[in-house]
């Protein structure tokens, strides 16, 4: 419902940029140039300061003309999506967009079959997403680029509210040519001085989590043999594969892997480690529009999962 050049603008305004705008909306730098031309013609006024007079440098920046109409231009789409919504509702359909940020593993791993069968009944939704670590996307919830976050973690921010999703555990995994896929007995939580570890990156909800459980256990950080930090799940698991060392990862990442025998569970006397995967959300706000309906489809589904 928005008009096509407003769109336009918002997007050159927000990125600052001809090229991103144009990326950002699948179309050619020229095509978002004229938008904005025809735009500028129409209010009588630039929008825009262009270093060096180039339309299409990337060193740009609002006029006051500009800031004036971005501000009118903001309030005007979030209204029109509020009457998008308002309309919908009248006829019970959910449409729209839905931004989601997922944590990696989260995005990999568990969140593909959800968002397919939420497709599915409401296919009027647009959905876009983000991944990385949960330190990542709490920031981008909290910044309101996307509506509804999924993080492995705790959130450790006050101005986010979460809520739990699903269960999840992290296990411990090796080489099956590794010393301890041959062990017959349990191992003790002592022996993970003695191999190497490949560990997430500082800042991921799966090494705070597993750091917690290690200090519960008596381990300090010092006394493990960390060779390697890792920023996704997946690396960790062809690390592990390749022999450099052991490592801990959700249970929902390894399935495929040990159905071919790549990898091997150890269990370690008195370690558990259970976490959850949770949503997030601003504190104080309300989910509404598709960002309700799939909180609510989601949590229906891991339900019936459960």
């Amino acid at each position: 419902m928005e008009n096509f050049r407003l769109k336009v603008f918002r997007a050159v305004a927000e990125a600052l940029s001809f090229r991103k705008a144009a990326e950002m909306l699948h179309l050619s730098q020229p095509a978002v140039s004229q938008q904005i031309r025809a735009l500028e013609e129409e209010v009588g006024t630039r929008l825009f300061d262009r270093a060096g007079g180039d339309r299409h440098n990337s060193q740009i920046a609002l006029t006051e003309a500009g800031r004036v109409l971005l501000d009118y231009a903001r309030r005007s789409a979030i209204m029109l999506l509020e009457a998008e919504r308002a309309l919908a509702a009248l006829n019970h359909e959910v449409t729209g967009e839905l931004k989601l940020g997922a944590s990696t593993t989260v995005a990999q791993y568990f969140l593909p079959r959800i968002l397919g069968a939420f497709l599915k009944q409401y296919p009027q939704v647009h959905i876009s997403m983000i991944s990385g670590n949960t330190e990542h996307i709490a920031e981008a919830v909290a910044n309101e680029k996307v509506d509804l976050g999924i993080i492995e973690g705790p959130a450790l921010r006050r101005d986010l509210k979460t809520e739990s999703m699903t269960p999840d555990e992290l296990v411990l995994i090796v080489s099956p040519l590794h010393e301890w896929a041959q062990r017959k007995t349990v191992l003790a939580a002592q022996d993970l001085t003695t191999s190497p570890l490949l560990m997430r990156e500082r800042g991921s909800g799966s090494r705070t989590v597993v750091e917690r459980a290690l200090r519960q256990a008596g381990l300090r950080q010092r006394e493990l043999k960390i060779v390697m930090e890792l920023d996704s799940t997946e690396a960790i698991i062809s690390g592990v594969e390749a022999g450099l060392g052991a490592g801990f990862v959700s249970r929902w990442a390894i399935s495929k892997v040990l159905r071919l025998g790549a990898v091997k569970v150890i269990k370690v006397a008195g370690l558990r480690i259970a976490r959850e995967f949770r949503f997030v959300w601003p504190a104080g706000a309300e989910l509404s529009g598709a960002a309700e309906s799939f909180y609510r489809f989601a949590q229906a589904a891991t339900r019936h999962e459960g």
